[in-house]
């Protein structure tokens, strides 16, 4: 696994715990926010990277 591709993975998952600690607390708008953000990152992890030579 690249770094670039550990990073997004690391925003996917940091999007998701807020979205969860939201919907925890009450914030229902807020936390299907952090599901859209974890989402649109999740498409930079699975995507093709342009520097992958293989």
């Amino acid at each position: 696994m690249t770094l670039e591709r550990a990073a997004w993975l690391f925003a996917v998952l940091a999007s998701a715990a807020t979205a969860a600690i939201l919907f925890i607390s009450g914030y229902q708008g807020y936390g299907w926010i952090g599901v859209a953000v974890g989402l649109a990152a999740s498409v930079n992890i699975f995507g093709e990277s342009p520097h992958d030579d293989s």
